[in-house]
């Protein structure tokens, strides 16, 4: 899964995308309002991490651009406003949860599976297909009961097209959600992923769509 996080705190930037990583997500990190807007124009994010006191452009505004687009991203906020009306606020602009500085970043990493299951019509925190169970906060898979070994970056892929069941995910919105800007991807590393989740899940898990995607098997 791929985050934006927009946070002009240095140091508290590098501790929650570093922190993030180590969840096991694509994190990209810009430091001002207007820089996180083209961002939001031009990329596509599972999860965008908003403060409100930003440069360029502050947070308040930007949230309610992007919602003025219509755009369902769901957006956590993370400030240091920690009044009532702060927060009442900050919800009717259009956040989908806000979270006071100094928080747990524990509590962060809860918050943000939350908001994916919303985004995505989940209520309950494992996903299911078939035998296939994955758990977001274990980071864990068992198939039919039985513990799955995955790499973070098959995990990653699985965890995706579970979010997406039912539609097609191209390969560019694979890549979108597990690489950060800067990384370098490989032209096969999808389908390399793709093909060591079905010798391990089973050949007919995933059901590639010629030149559209993939998508889990019925």
């Amino acid at each position: 899964m791929r985050i934006l996080l927009v946070e002009d705190d240095a140091s508290l930037g590098a501790t929650i995308e570093s922190w993030l990583k180590l969840d096991g997500y694509a994190v990209d990190w810009v430091r001002r309002g207007d820089l996180a807007d083209t961002a939001l124009r031009t990329q596509t994010y599972q999860c965008v991490l908003l403060d409100r006191g930003l440069p360029g452009l502050d947070g308040d505004t930007l949230l309610a651009s992007l919602r003025a687009r219509e755009a369902t991203t769901p957006v956590l906020m993370i400030t240091a406003r920690d009044t009532l009306a702060d927060r009442v606020q900050g919800l009717d602009l259009g956040a989908d949860d806000y979270l006071v500085k100094p928080f747990d970043l524990e509590e962060l990493s809860a918050r943000i599976r939350a908001a994916l299951r919303r985004g995505a019509g989940q209520s309950v925190s494992w996903l299911r297909h078939g035998g296939i169970a994955l758990d977001p906060a274990g980071k864990t898979v068992t198939l039919n009961d039985a513990p799955v070994v995955l790499t973070a970056r098959e995990f990653a892929v699985l965890h995706a097209l579970l979010l997406n069941k039912g539609r097609i995910v191209s390969r560019e919105q694979l890549e979108e959600a597990l690489y950060g800007w800067g990384e370098e991807v490989e032209s096969n590393t999808i389908e390399v992923h793709i093909y060591n989740l079905r010798k391990k899940l089973g050949g007919d898990t995933i059901t590639t769509a010629r030149r559209q995607g993939y998508s889990l098997g019925a």
